[in-house]
């Protein structure tokens, strides 16, 4: 390799680290420069703490109530992953019967869309009449709002696997249940960890909103009992401790996905560039 080669080698490598390396810090800083310009704008503007608060207000606000904040996250957080796992398995089931039938497609889907069409925030008053006010409202309202994306996905990636591949391994003997377990499922995984993403996100939206109408725990019940005082940090401080519960619960479904169905990102992932003797 000649010494011109072997320096455009080094200098794209070069590129490559430094590229991963802003990729993997420009999360934090875009979270910091947000929190700095709003610091800096409410100061600047001398906005009241009752309308908007300052991050360094909030910041005060989580330390002074890190345990009913704590033990209220944790609350939220249980009974959202609860109707999470249930969405996801009952979602899985029906989104495999949907996508591997025609007749299942055309029949519930209508349903499935005006089920998903009703607001939630209607329902919890129902919820509360059949089970009371407590967890189980909340778990309801997060399967409920989490369940459609995944249903929807996973029908979608099974009912796409291409006629003529279904023709030739039904040539070739397999039965429909094969065709299903051996492609139908694999083709439909990247379908079903997008709409997992998407579905552990807005289950703690279903969470917070029946906690906010009907429970006497979680982050949603003290955002009310908050705002009820005009104690507008603590309620930012429960919306952040929200956000910061979504974000790394999408961050685990991200790496479970790399892991089981990283080969369907192959072609998206910039390709290493390796030099000899580096």
């Amino acid at each position: 390799m000649s010494p011109e080669a072997m320096r455009r080698l080094m200098a794209l490598a070069v590129a490559q680290r430094r590229r991963r390396r802003l990729q993997a810090w420009l999360p934090w800083l875009v979270i910091i420069g947000m929190f700095v310009i709003w610091e800096i704008g409410v100061r600047a503007f001398n906005v009241q703490q009752f309308v908007l608060p300052a991050p360094s207000a909030i910041a005060e606000s989580m330390v002074k109530w890190w345990v009913p904040l704590l033990d209220n996250s944790w609350q939220t957080l249980m009974t959202t992953l609860i109707g999470f796992f249930l969405a996801v398995i009952f979602g899985l089931l029906l989104g495999v019967a949907i996508g591997s039938s025609s007749l299942l497609y055309h029949g519930l889907y209508p349903l499935l869309i005006g089920f998903n069409s009703v607001p939630k925030v209607a329902v919890v008053p129902i919820l509360v009449i059949w089970f009371g006010i407590g967890t189980v409202p909340a778990v309801i309202t997060a399967f409920m709002i989490s369940f459609f994306p995944i249903v929807v996905n996973v029908a979608t990636g099974i009912a796409t696997v291409e006629p003529e591949l279904r023709d030739v391994l039904r040539a070739l003997g397999a039965r429909p249940s094969d065709i299903i377990r051996k492609v139908g499922l694999p083709r439909a995984m990247p379908y079903f960890f997008a709409s997992l993403k998407i579905a552990i996100t807005v289950a703690f939206v279903g969470s917070i909103i029946a906690e906010t109408v009907a429970a006497n725990k979680g982050i949603g019940h003290l955002m009310i009992l908050a705002s009820s005082r005009f104690d507008v940090p603590l309620v930012f401080a429960g919306l952040i401790v929200t956000a910061v519960m979504g974000v790394a619960m999408y961050v685990a479904a991200v790496a479970i996905e790399n892991r089981t169905t990283g080969w369907a990102m192959r072609g998206q992932n910039d390709q290493q560039v390796t030099v000899p003797g580096v």
